[in-house]
């Protein structure tokens, strides 16, 4: 199945959020084939990451046999590797990873969860958020929660974060998971303060608060935190999560399918927490591109809420009763307007 066309685009979104998340945000990639098929995924980078797609992994792509998806996972990551391997590069290569394991299962006619060889089924979703529309969140029939707090300053603020989780908590009941996310914007004293006072609260995990690299600040919050650590939303390929699970820098690994290499990947990731003994839930794997993997290979599969904007993403399964199924459809089993083409 040889490849004839690679082509990349930003689509535009009412509600699309300001700072980096837009003007570097997702990106399409539409993979065309001499047998009429088109594959599609999204992955980051904005204008850049276009560039990259068109430009450089076209080179490697175009003429090249479409379902040799992990070989061509190979042959892009040798041809960016000068300035690619992580960040923007491995973000648009991961678009065109996903469109092609979307060829892959729309070749067998099959939707990927099937690929993967596992079955269609409803999985739990949690929804990410802020303690507004929590009411809303529970009639929807969500059994997790999860709240942004890094713009809460952990040395000045931790009574009020307290105060947060308490009202969370007594609104949830004890019969519902919650979780916090830092954003990367926290140090590990002040992690640690915040996590003594959150320990009644039960919560299932405190995301993300030290930037990646801070390997001997993970280390410590592993030993001395009570609440389980999460991390790795913006780690990127199988190689560089082995180095943290090496480490046992966190309890649950978060990887992004759209920016951490795609499916090729995100399966490797996988294999790989089963060897270190680890659990892993994929940022945003409420989306379909992280969904079919999850519902596939995830031992206690929980899929976080998608991203809201992504409007332009037609035919998405939806949250019913707190739980989420990939559709029936061959591949990821989406489509898009043709007028994002024109």
């Amino acid at each position: 199945m040889k490849i004839t066309n690679v082509r990349a685009t930003q689509p535009e979104a009412d509600r699309a959020p300001g700072g980096w998340r837009g003007s570097i945000g997702q990106i399409l990639v539409r993979i065309d084939t001499e047998d009429g098929l088109a594959g599609y995924g999204v992955g980051g980078g904005g204008p850049a990451g276009i560039h990259v797609v068109q430009t450089v992994l076209r080179e490697v792509l175009m003429g090249a046999n479409a379902e040799d998806v992990e070989g061509l996972w190979d042959a892009m990551y040798r041809h960016t590797a000068a300035f690619g391997r992580k960040g923007i590069a491995m973000m648009a290569m991961s678009g065109v990873d996903l469109a092609l394991w979307d060829l892959r299962g729309k070749r067998a006619n099959k939707p990927l969860v099937e690929v993967l060889g596992g079955t269609r089924m409803a999985v739990p979703s949690y929804r990410t958020g802020g303690r507004q529309g929590l009411e809303d969140a529970l009639a929807q029939g969500y059994k997790a929660v999860k709240f942004g707090i890094g713009a809460m300053n952990p040395h000045e603020e931790v009574d009020a974060i307290a105060d947060l989780f308490r009202d969370v908590r007594e609104v949830v009941g004890s019969d519902v998971r919650v979780m916090c996310d830092a954003s990367m914007q926290w140090d590990v004293e002040g992690t640690l303060r915040v996590a003594e006072r959150l320990a009644e609260f039960d919560l299932t995990w405190l995301e993300e608060p030290l930037l990646p690299e801070d390997f001997e600040g993970y280390e410590r919050l592993m030993r001395e935190s009570p609440i389980p650590i999460a991390s790795g939303e913006h780690e990127y390929t199988a190689h560089g999560f082995e180095t943290l699970m090496k480490r046992g820098l966190h309890a649950i690994y978060q990887p992004d399918v759209c920016w951490c290499g795609g499916l090729t990947e995100l399966v490797k990731i996988y294999e790989l927490a089963n060897r270190y003994d680890v659990e892993v839930c994929p940022h945003r794997g409420g989306e379909v591109w992280a969904l079919h993997a999850i519902v596939a290979l995830d031992p206690d599969p929980m899929a976080e809420s998608g991203r809201p904007w992504m409007t332009w993403v037609q035919d998405h399964p939806g949250v019913v009763d707190g739980k989420i199924i990939p559709g029936e459809g061959a591949g990821f089993g989406v489509s898009f307007d043709d007028d994002l083409w024109a």
